[in-house]
């Protein structure tokens, strides 16, 4: 018996003693940059600046706790950080990040200094989480490919929980919340179409069909609702941006198949600023492209490759309402952060 609790008490020192070593953060430090790395370079005025960017919580300052420590001592470690990342949300101080390479939707809290992997009931994965929409009171849906599901997330929970909507969804990659109008609006990739629905789950309404047409898509990826309630939607292999009004109205189009400046080749995740400026993530450009409400073609920034403001197949963006500007860098494994500080035009 003696021995026992001898045994126990020398494992518990250490722990204790491993958790004081593991204490410091092992994520990369931020690198410092000598200049401010913005876009377009000087001498033109800047337009678009680069803040920062994370793969883990320690790069956002978010430490392990002590029980989370311990279980990795005991259990095995599982390094926490983005490995696919696809979509990416700031609810105020809290990030969200779907990962289909993680199986599940980070969340760093910034406040409370805290981050959490979130899945489904059980620890159940999230096969393929792939789109993220804010909504009232910092809830987040997300949308999962593979289970054709949109999930719940509500503030400081750990498990994203499947809404009950009336008609079934094919494969939806990307949606958007209108709280005002107690709306939810999900693009329906595998259908060519979007569908609306009402708080409760029923389907009011549909838009689009496969086509060229106006109106028409070929396999839609990206939804935005600007500052307007105008929809934004990236209609990914018609190699253009498709502009709606809440009700499914066609207003305008711009965009095309090419290689030049505002030309597009693999759009994916579009947001609009205060300004009202476009800025459409091009998956093939490894580049960020910003648009007028024209469509008319303003600036680029981001080139293909690994250092700061650099990307490898971009995906998702969001931008929040102090024009800061989240980029899923998938294929780097990171999210980068920059924002405009730049005028109306």
């Amino acid at each position: 018996m003696m021995a026992r609790r001898r045994c126990r008490l020398t494992l518990v020192v250490m722990v204790l003693l491993l958790l004081g070593a593991c204490a410091r953060p092992q994520g990369k430090p931020q690198p410092v940059l000598e200049t401010p790395l913005v876009w377009p370079p000087p001498p033109a005025p800047p337009r678009v600046r680069f803040l920062q960017s994370f793969s883990r919580p320690e790069d956002l300052g978010i430490s392990k706790g002590f029980w989370q420590r311990v279980g990795e001592l005991l259990g095995g470690s599982s390094t926490a950080r983005l490995i696919r990342p696809m979509a990416v949300v700031a609810a105020g101080d809290v990030l969200y990040v779907a990962d289909p390479g993680a199986n599940g939707v980070h969340r760093f809290d910034l406040v409370q200094k805290r981050y959490d992997l979130i899945r489904r009931k059980g620890g159940r994965p999230l096969p393929s989480p792939v789109g993220l929409a804010l909504g009232a009171e910092g809830e987040v849906l997300v949308a999962d490919s593979l289970l054709a599901q949109i999930l719940r997330i509500a503030p400081g929970t750990r498990e994203a929980v499947p809404l009950s909507l009336e008609a079934g969804l094919k494969q939806p990659t990307a949606l958007a919340l209108d709280p005002p109008h107690e709306r939810l609006y999900v693009v329906d990739t595998g259908a060519h179409q979007v569908k609306v629905f009402a708080r409760d789950g029923s389907l009011l309404f549909t838009f689009g069909r496969r086509g060229r047409g106006e109106g028409e898509f070929n396999y839609p990826v990206a939804i935005w609702q600007d500052r307007s309630e105008h929809l934004l939607i990236t209609d990914a292999l018609n190699f253009r941006i498709q502009i709606f009004d809440g009700e499914g109205d066609f207003w305008g189009t711009f965009g095309r198949l090419g290689d030049a400046s505002g030309d597009f080749s693999r759009p994916k995740g579009v947001a609009t600023d205060s300004f009202g400026h476009i800025y459409v993530v091009d998956s093939l450009f490894h580049a960020v492209q910003i648009f007028n409400r024209q469509g008319e073609f303003l600036l680029s920034f981001g080139s293909q490759g690994r250092g700061p403001g650099e990307f490898w197949l971009p995906t998702g963006i969001f931008i929040d309402r102090d024009d800061t500007i989240y980029v899923a860098d998938s294929h780097n494994q990171r999210v980068q952060v920059f924002r405009y500080v730049g005028g109306k035009e």
